[in-house]
């Protein structure tokens, strides 16, 4: 088999197609390169690995500068990596840019997480980049992974990253409740990203009124895809069991008094300095979870 000629001939039928048809050019891209990754690799087997080198060379003089070294590099790694038959079969969403963002990643589970939130948030390759770089699987619950791995049923707290990372915008040295709250207001999208998706910001210190006292709710959100309210509470300490009495009276608060018929309960998410597994194994409310902020 001339193996050069068939890379070139896949190539150039790709280009003219992507001409005709438009609308399936992403979906021809990623055929394509997974055939050229096929091709290089049994042209690897016999003519060793410096084949790359010679035929990105001649694909430059036949058909033009688009075809580097490391590009066929990355079509050769993206046929290895669809070639496992563990990983999903080829997304339409996830354009050849979102899959080079996901080459270097050796983790099955990893990568199906990154393709699923580029399916769900319609992601870019440049916000699916920023996802990876900062850790955002690995800050995942190590119940959740399991539970993605066996493609079970989440909840809202699930997603919740740990820690969940705030953006120190003013270098502040030192955090109170009101600073740490200043830091996420400022950047809202940010950190409801954090949480998971679904998350609507509805307002801070929201007032309620228990009895003859008022009292304010850090932030209040709403869920739209598990339909509940979530209440947010910072503390810049330990977690202790007051914080969960705090926030456990906030949620019957909403739930009593604010929530509609057809809303599921709501949940609580403390963000704290540093998480104490006591304090919330023994909550008796398993709505409500703890989570450490880090700031970055």
């Amino acid at each position: 088999m001339n193996y050069y000629n068939e890379i070139k001939t896949e190539l150039i039928n790709n280009e003219i197609t992507k001409r005709v048809k438009d609308y399936s050019k992403n979906r021809s891209d990623l055929n394509t390169y997974y055939n050229v990754g096929k091709l290089l690799s049994e042209a690897g087997k016999h003519y060793g690995e410096g084949i790359i080198k010679e035929y990105s060379k001649k694909l430059t003089d036949d058909i033009g500068k688009k075809y580097t070294k490391s590009s066929l590099y990355n079509m050769l790694k993206f046929y290895g990596f669809m070639k496992n038959t563990k990983f999903q079969t080829l997304s339409g969403k996830l354009t050849w840019s979102h899959y080079c963002e996901l080459l270097s990643i050796d983790s099955i589970d990893k990568v199906n997480y990154y393709i699923k939130i580029v399916e769900d948030e319609n992601l870019t390759v440049r916000e699916l980049r920023k996802r990876i770089k900062s850790n955002e699987y690995e800050r995942l619950d190590e119940e959740t992974k399991k539970k993605l791995k066996d493609k079970e049923k989440l909840k809202v707290p699930d997603l919740v990253k740990n820690p969940i990372q705030i953006r120190n915008t003013n270098d502040y040295n030192e955090i109170s409740e009101k600073i740490l709250q200043k830091l996420i207001l400022e950047d809202i999208p940010s950190f409801l990203k954090e949480l998971g998706s679904g998350f609507c910001f509805i307002d801070n210190e929201y007032k309620i009124k228990m009895g003859d006292r008022y009292n304010y709710i850090d932030l209040l959100l709403y869920n739209i895809k598990y339909k509940c309210y979530v209440v947010v509470e910072l503390k810049v300490i330990e977690l202790n069991s007051n914080h969960t009495g705090q926030i456990q009276k906030y949620m019957n608060y909403i739930d009593k008094n604010i929530k509609n018929i057809d809303d599921n309960k709501t949940v609580g998410i403390i963000i704290c300095k540093k998480e104490n597994k006591y304090v919330i194994e023994y909550c008796s409310d398993n709505r409500i979870i703890a989570r450490e902020y880090e700031l970055i």
